[in-house]
């Protein structure tokens, strides 16, 4: 049997595609992005999910992969797969956001350490959240849904020059009020109630001026703010599902309008 040029090009096409846009994803979607992850198991990872995926795929563009026109669907490709890993990022970043806001009001914003996803440091509490946040997404079997999302959008956006438009990247900037939104919402109890605490303690300056409201505000903020995570730490998984329920709901629609 003898192979031509353009044969052994569309067989390569028709793999190096798909995997371009899976391994987009896996680099920037969590869990599968952290830093802990070493690079050689994201792209065995990636090889593996291409050759269960790409054998479903109706059919890939027959155009030269060093071409302009293979570049550009390359490019597409890559920009798919980042895109859907940032949707899916924002639910992870709403408990890291709520978790810096609950410690600036604690005054634990200054104990920091390495979020080993990010490389960054961020503060206990939020690694604190994020780490109840990833024991959800597990829990939830997240990580599966992500792959069946994954296997979905070659039938949304099937592989081609024609990809995610202008419209589906600036939804997803506007989709960034959301994190915010979201994040004031999840840590709104501790924020309120340490709002009138710090009222408070505000008073009893004003009535007792020599009171040393340091020594003694500290320890009674941090007591009360450990105390309301403690009542509060049920919802985290319920809240988790419904932003990740919502996250998948977006990106299904977001997908389905930028074909």
């Amino acid at each position: 049997m003898v192979w031509t040029s353009t044969e052994v090009a569309a067989w390569a096409t028709s793999w190096l595609w798909p995997f371009f846009r899976i391994g987009a994803m896996l680099a920037v979607t969590p869990l599968f992005s952290a830093r802990y992850v070493p690079v050689r198991v994201r792209l065995g990872l990636a090889a593996a999910l291409t050759i269960v995926v790409a054998p479903t795929i109706t059919a890939t563009p027959s155009v030269a992969p060093f071409s302009a026109e293979g570049l550009l669907i390359t490019l597409q490709q890559v920009l798919i797969g980042v895109l859907m890993g940032l949707a899916l990022r924002l639910v992870f970043t709403v408990f890291e956001l709520a978790g810096q806001i609950v410690a600036q009001l604690m005054a634990l914003h200054f104990a920091s350490l390495v979020d080993p996803n990010s490389g960054v440091q961020v503060p206990m509490l939020s690694q604190f959240y994020l780490v109840l946040a990833t024991l959800a997404f597990l829990a939830l079997n997240g990580h599966l849904l992500c792959i069946e999302v994954l296997a979905e959008s070659f039938e949304i956006i099937p592989v081609g020059v024609h990809g995610m438009g202008r419209d589906g990247f600036w939804s997803l900037v506007l989709q960034g009020g959301w994190i915010f939104s979201a994040a004031v919402l999840f840590a709104l109890p501790v924020v309120a109630a340490l709002l009138i605490v710090n009222l408070a303690f505000g008073v009893m300056t004003r009535a007792a001026p020599q009171l040393n409201i340091f020594a003694v505000g500290f320890p009674i903020t941090m007591i009360i703010g450990f105390s309301l995570m403690l009542v509060t730490l049920p919802g985290v998984s319920a809240q988790f599902e419904q932003l990740f329920s919502d996250a998948i709901a977006y990106l299904r629609a977001l997908l389905g309008s930028s074909s």
